[in-house]
């Protein structure tokens, strides 16, 4: 059930709304209330312009085909967008594997706009000022405030999301961390900051509402973006974009919000 009754899974919210309505549903969490000032400047999110610089993007026609994204299919039909980023990951017929959003999207650029994977609209996936970012933004922002339902009816659905499961409480690296040394258990913090619980679901939907302009950034950014900083952090081994641990990683984060309204774009620290 959403948050509040406030939203069913296909009603569209502004993010500031569904952002007011978790507070108001979790009182005592001193992770959603720790930033006084970004809640105070979620009505002039600047991520929402660069979902207006997305929303050009999205149906320019561009490329060395000459193509707009208005044929790409998120997994709801060619050029629907409502509710389709919160359905992801998910299996796709014409490729006959599980993609998460920003791997579906540049297959569509590559695809129906003709894009190489060195041209700068593809390979560059990170800030404000990228195409992958404000394109990202704007599909995103369409599924604002509907519920997280990641797919998990086909058997390779639901061996990603085990695998990311798998993923997130598996301890490796140098200083042999886990995603779940962090986000396993209710009052943990890094310096200031107060984290998410996973197992909190109302938590863990703004925790993983991206894209978010982070304020101490500057910048929009994406779950990949957010994934490759928290693998930093716990010093693993890299990981690749449009692999398959990437996308189980976001399948089972996707999965632990499931029912709870995204928070599209969100504002964060």
């Amino acid at each position: 059930m959403a948050v509040g009754g406030a939203a069913q899974a296909g009603e569209w919210q502004d993010p500031a709304d569904v952002l007011n309505n978790l507070l108001e549903a979790n009182p005592d969490s001193a992770y959603l209330h720790q930033s006084e000032m970004n809640i105070m400047m979620m009505p002039d999110n600047p991520a929402l312009w660069v979902a207006d610089d997305g929303e050009e993007l999205f149906y320019q026609e561009r490329g060395p085909n000459n193509a707009s994204l208005e044929s790409c299919d998120f997994g709801k039909g060619p050029g629907v967008l409502d509710g389709a980023y919160v359905e992801l990951p998910r299996y796709f017929e014409d490729v006959g594997k599980v993609m998460d959003f920003e791997q579906r999207l540049v297959h569509c650029m590559k695809e129906i706009q003709g894009f190489d994977e060195d041209d700068a609209a593809v390979a560059q996936r990170h800030g404000s000022g990228s195409d992958i970012m404000q394109l990202t933004t704007y599909i995103a922002m369409q599924s604002s405030g509907m519920e997280w339902q990641p797919q998990n009816d086909h058997p390779e659905e639901q061996a990603l999301i085990a695998a990311g499961e798998k993923l997130f409480f598996r301890r490796g690296g140098a200083q042999d961390f886990n995603c779940a040394a962090c986000h396993g258990q209710s009052g943990k913090r890094i310096r200031a900051s107060v984290l998410p619980q996973m197992r909190n679901s109302q938590e863990w939907t703004k925790a993983v509402s991206w894209p978010a302009q982070r304020a101490g950034h500057d910048n929009v950014r994406s779950q990949n973006h957010r994934i490759r900083g928290c693998v930093w952090q716990m010093r693993h081994a890299a990981i690749k974009p449009d692999s398959m641990a990437n996308t189980a990683l976001i399948a089972f984060w996707n999965d632990a919000a499931r029912g709870e309204p995204a928070i599209l774009p969100d504002l964060k620290r």
